[in-house]
């Protein structure tokens, strides 16, 4: 059985963590804003490696991030392509510059309806923009 630390301890280093990281729980959009600056620097050193000894810090802020989200932000309904559309006007992003999820003709017949949105490349979508698969499905 595993010793549980006396809340001291646990305090002692709570709070250097919480100091360094600048945000532990998202209650308010600053909070938010906060949260998701750390979470896009984390997601750019851990990449896809579930063993990066900061993933635990990812999954921590972004459950509280989501925790904020699903109270506080209402996403409309919308077609695949149009949030990517709208996703990729956001950030004044073109076709090419998607090259690292998929070719500019494949976003090309996305964005025209001409093609539906693969579960292959929606988890590309979604590690890009950091969102949730599923809007793309």
């Amino acid at each position: 059985m595993r010793t549980v630390p006396e809340p001291k301890a646990i305090l002692m280093a709570w709070m250097p963590f919480k100091e360094l990281v600048g945000v532990t729980s998202v209650h308010s959009e600053d909070d938010y804003v906060q949260a998701m600056a750390t979470i896009e620097v984390l997601l750019d050193e851990i990449g896809d490696d579930e063993e990066h000894p900061l993933a635990d810090v990812l999954d921590f802020l972004s459950d509280q991030a989501k925790a904020y989200e699903e109270e506080h932000v209402v996403i409309p309904e919308a077609e695949p392509q149009e949030v990517l559309r709208f996703l990729m006007e956001q950030l004044d992003l073109r076709q090419d510059d998607l090259q690292d999820c998929a070719p500019q003709g494949r976003i090309s017949d996305i964005l025209t309806g001409k093609r539906s949105i693969s579960k292959d490349l929606a988890k590309r979508f979604a590690q890009r923009f950091h969102v949730r698969a599923d809007v793309f499905l």
